[in-house]
């Protein structure tokens, strides 16, 4: 809701919001218009020159004419109407006092423009610039209490001022909002810091007010963290805090106190946003807040301050059920202690469950049978004379051996293990591995598993361990099955000798850093080149395949 004033080419705009009840408004922002510029002034300090966020920590001055000075108290804007008016606004984010000097034009008093002289405005329901809806609450149990206190603008040190400017529409503004409206935020201290800075505009000072009244002197509020457009600056345990407002959170309030919205769901992963000023009203620290794995934390968003915490099935402590064709992943958002003791704690213990649940397709599962899982073969070459092994197991050990169906997905080890080389002086090098859907190994259609002795990066289920270091390398992948019409998978592997050299320990690595696959390549042939040799001899590469049907 928003009332203007217009004194020729200069416009004045208020604009009222909700706060902690839905049928009490305050006032929000003050707008400026003069010459097709629009000044904005909002809660915390921020100031807009047309929709754009205007830094003032010196003074700044548009083309308009607008002089604007922000102070710890508020922000002032300073606008000349001719040669000899000058007006001048001042905004703390819950008042605003407009003065004009010079000349003899003056303003109507408020920024509703009534009749009333009093140029500074605190508006609520109870004023008479606007209608507002129907009020639902009803008196607090001490409006009589809060009533009274109101009257403090009638004694000292105020009745000094009072013959200067009228205290009357302070008093009935004070008091309509304090009898339907919680003595929270310093709502009582902004009518009487009001109407000190009307007399202060008339040149009456009321000396050192605020100690005995227990107001505390005036500063932007939450000026280091701006409130979104469903926050208001308030206090929370006498610290200024963003919450929420009675509109905006009565959707969650209604349902069972909520902190936030659903949980969503996508595919295997979740996600469970919950409302910063809603955690803010309850005293919760959403830093200390993580899912069952603790590097897991909450993203809180800049301009809105809702936090958001996402998990995937298979990361963040995910807990995984199978259970008659459904699968359920569930995490929790839980608070750690902010003290580095067992004994204390300084925050709301915190326990947010939230999951996903998936019904599984009905999927015909495919099982491949090993032909062999143990295959050998002797390799002679030059003055080496060896035999190289692979070995198909379904454990990370290599203890259980495979003998019966695989199935789709399922974790592969394959172990090569040559015998007959002195590993003090050679070793042994997986140079790469591939599958096919026929029995030769250069078939059309193959998929790559290891290339120049490294993991495929496209595929992340390959493993490579001990690659280069001895004489037995392993790997391991999730069983697939070809896209073609295939019914059998044949795995083939080449390997290399490398004649160790005391002078370059890392001779006889694969190089897998995170280079391009160009300079890769190249150093692996630049390898290949110089450990293909043995005392004038070549050593030829060993080759040897494996087998899977369905």
């Amino acid at each position: 809701m928003s009332d203007g004033v217009e004194f020729s080419e200069f416009e004045v705009l208020a604009s009222y919001k909700d706060r902690r009840l839905a049928d009490v408004s305050f006032l929000d922002s003050v707008t400026l218009k003069n010459n097709g510029v629009e000044v904005l002034l909002e809660q915390g300090g921020t100031v807009k020159v047309d929709d754009v966020v205007t830094s003032l920590s010196s003074p700044f001055s548009v083309n308009s004419g607008f002089d604007l000075r922000k102070t710890q108290a508020g922000v002032f804007a300073k606008l000349k109407l001719n040669d000899s008016v000058e007006v001048t606004l001042f905004f703390d984010g819950n008042t605003a006092q407009l003065q004009t000097t010079g000349g003899d034009y003056h303003p109507p008093g408020g920024l509703c423009g009534d009749d009333d002289k009093a140029s500074s405005t605190n508006k609520t329901e109870g004023s008479s610039c606007h209608i507002m809806a129907k009020r639902s609450n009803d008196p607090t149990d001490n409006c009589e209490e809060m009533k009274e206190r109101c009257d403090i603008l009638t004694k000292e040190p105020f009745t000094s001022c009072n013959a200067a400017v009228t205290p009357d529409p302070y008093i009935a503004a004070c008091k309509e909002t304090m009898c339907y409206y919680p003595d929270e935020d310093g709502v009582m201290c902004q009518y009487l810091e009001a109407y000190a800075r009307a007399c202060s505009l008339a040149e009456i000072e009321l000396g050192e007010w605020r100690s005995d009244k227990q107001c505390s002197t005036p500063q932007i509020s939450c000026e280091d963290n701006p409130c979104s457009d469903h926050e208001f600056c308030g206090l929370v345990s006498g610290i200024p805090t963003c919450l929420c407002r009675s509109i905006f959170a009565s959707k969650y309030r209604q349902s069972s106190n909520k902190l936030g919205d659903a949980t969503i769901c996508t595919g295997e992963s979740a996600s469970l946003t919950l409302v910063g000023c809603l955690l803010a009203e309850k005293g919760l620290d959403y830093s200390v807040f993580h899912l069952n794995n603790p590097e897991c934390t909450g993203d809180m968003d800049e301009d809105s301050h809702m936090v958001t915490f996402s998990f995937d099935n298979d990361n963040c402590g995910t807990e995984v059920e199978k259970e008659e064709g459904k699968v359920s992943y569930k995490n929790t958002i839980q608070s750690t202690s902010s003290s580095s003791s067992n004994v204390i704690t300084r925050h709301n213990e915190v326990n947010i469950d939230f999951s996903c649940v998936h019904v599984e397709p009905d999927v015909k599962t495919m099982s491949f049978t090993i032909k062999d899982s143990s295959v050998s073969q002797e390799v002679t070459s030059g003055t080496f004379s060896y035999k190289v092994t692979m070995n198909a197991y379904t454990d990370a050990d290599h203890t259980q051996a495979v003998d019966s169906e695989v199935l789709l997905d399922q974790t592969i080890w394959v172990k090569l293990t040559s015998d007959g080389l002195d590993e003090n002086l050679v070793v042994m090098e997986i140079d790469s591995c591939w599958a096919t859907g026929q029995e030769e190994s250069d078939s059309d259609v193959k998929y790559d598993l290891i290339k120049d002795g490294c993991a495929n990066k496209a595929d992340k289920t390959v493993q490579v361990e001990g690659n280069g270091e001895g004489t037995s390398s392993s790997f391991s992948f999730s069983m697939f099955e070809f896209t073609a019409s295939s019914t059998d998978v044949y795995l083939h592997c080449q390997i290399h000798l490398c004649v160790k050299d005391d002078t370059d320990s890392d001779k006889c690595l694969p190089d897998c850093s995170e280079k391009d696959d160009k300079k890769r390549k190249r150093r692996s042939a630049l390898s290949r080149s110089r450990y293909g040799r043995s005392a004038g001899r070549a050593v030829a590469p060993a080759f040897i395949s494996m087998a899977w049907t369905k």
